[in-house]
């Protein structure tokens, strides 16, 4: 019997031939990112709870601080301390001021056929580059950390065959949106999410991260995504090399095949509090906003830039509208200064920020208040995530985030 791409990456980590859903195997970790939302408190179990703490391998470790940068309060200046000096220290690969962790690693670190850990449930964004990344909490990441392997429970897959190409002005974070709607928050729960099909070669390395990003809002284990000389050539400007390119077996088992048509794909929004609840964009047409994010993990790389440029070049934010701009890496962010992008959104009225993760984390810049309403490409919507419990959080893709921040209600680029 074959075995999916999840199996085979499984099967390589744990020294073993063959694999299949359901089995448990002990496997030997590729990587460890662990970022400033919890990396204090695996410090202090790492100081306090080990009798001889001992790091497996430094060198698969990286350390990234992107969630509160700069640092909010006295609190968050401590803990961040405590992971800096601990990284110094350890001789840990760490970042501070780079950008935000998934957009460093997948420019910097994440290689096909890999297995990854990391302690953020975005993690599965890796799998644009056929890696499995999977978000662990803090124990099984200090676990991994101090012997070098963990165990997994081999997850069954659902089988995404793309075809077609997406229609002008849709774009790959309506596509993800599209399919959470179809397949609900729980419809892959404790599953890989695999996309393949002719479909898939017509995503560029920003579509197939955004799509593969958001596969833990289905609630799956990871995202996978064939490796072909796209995701290649993304690795060669890189520097890298692959470990191991996989791809399903003819006759590997899905516990689900699901056929979509990326023509048949349309702006879509999630609207508050769930990010399943997606609707058409023309269904939250003349929703006032307060706020506007463009930005995260999931649509802050050059292209999501470049698509709001084009949007809002030549116009204005709404009056008593904040738009925030925070591109994802200090790469995206030089590379959208010389394209003259940050000044685009600028001479708009948009506010630009260091890059981060800004509003979609909700605990640090431009929180939203009693009320309010934000349109956001961040991660999620459900109460409180974006500032106030009692405030408002739409999703949507850039182009659709930048037309709502000129009208000042949500709308799509094509009315603005």
């Amino acid at each position: 019997m074959g075995m999916t791409m999840a199996e085979k990456i499984i099967a390589r980590a744990a020294g073993v031939e063959c694999t299949k859903a359901g089995d448990i195997e002990t496997v030997t970790l590729d990587k460890l990112m662990s970022n400033d939302g919890t990396t204090h408190l695996t410090i202090d179990m790492y100081n306090n709870k080990l009798k001889n703490p001992k790091i497996a391998d430094v060198s698969k470790l990286v350390w990234i601080v992107d969630h509160n940068i700069p640092a909010d309060s006295p609190k968050t200046a401590a803990s961040q301390k405590k992971m800096r000096d601990f990284a110094k220290e350890h001789g840990i690969t760490f970042y501070e001021g780079e950008g935000v962790c998934h957009q460093i690693m997948m420019e910097n670190h994440v290689c096909p056929g890999e297995l990854i850990f990391g302690a953020d449930s975005h993690t599965c964004a890796y799998g644009a580059l056929g890696a499995f990344g999977t978000g662990v909490g803090c124990t099984d990441y200090l676990y991994a950390m101090v012997t070098g392997t963990s165990w997994l429970l081999v997850p069954e897959t659902i089988r995404f065959n793309l075809t077609g190409k997406l229609p002008e002005g849709v774009y790959a974070r309506d596509l993800i949106l599209t399919i959470i709607g179809k397949i609900s928050a729980n419809g892959a729960n404790y599953k890989a999410m695999e996309f393949a099909g002719e479909g898939l070669h017509t995503l560029s390395m920003a579509d197939r991260i955004s799509v593969c990003n958001l596969c833990v809002e289905a609630g799956a284990k990871t995202a996978l995504m064939e490796v072909d000389d796209i995701a290649l050539d993304y690795l060669k400007e890189h520097g890298r090399e692959p470990k191991a390119c996989f791809k399903s077996d003819d006759d590997a088992v899905f516990s689900e095949v699901i056929d979509i048509d990326l023509s048949t794909i349309q702006p879509i929004v999630a609207k508050p509090h769930f990010v399943d609840n997606v609707v058409p964009a023309s269904e939250c047409y003349g929703v006032h906003i307060d706020e506007a994010f463009l930005g995260s993990c999931n649509n802050g790389r050059i292209e999501d830039l470049r698509a709001g440029a084009a949007v809002i070049k030549g116009k204005k934010v709404a009056p008593k509208v904040r738009f925030l701009v925070v591109p994802a890496s200090r790469a995206v962010y030089k590379q959208a200064m010389q394209e003259g992008l940050l000044d685009i959104f600028m001479e708009a009225g948009a506010i630009v920020m260091n890059p981060n993760c800004s509003v979609c984390w909700g605990a640090c810049q431009g929180v939203i208040g009693e009320g309010e309403t934000l349109i956001s490409t961040g991660t999620r919507n459900f109460k409180g995530r974006a500032g106030h419990k009692d405030s408002f959080v739409y999703l949507a893709s850039a182009a659709t985030v930048t037309a709502s921040a000129i009208a000042g209600e949500i709308t799509t680029a094509d009315r603005v």
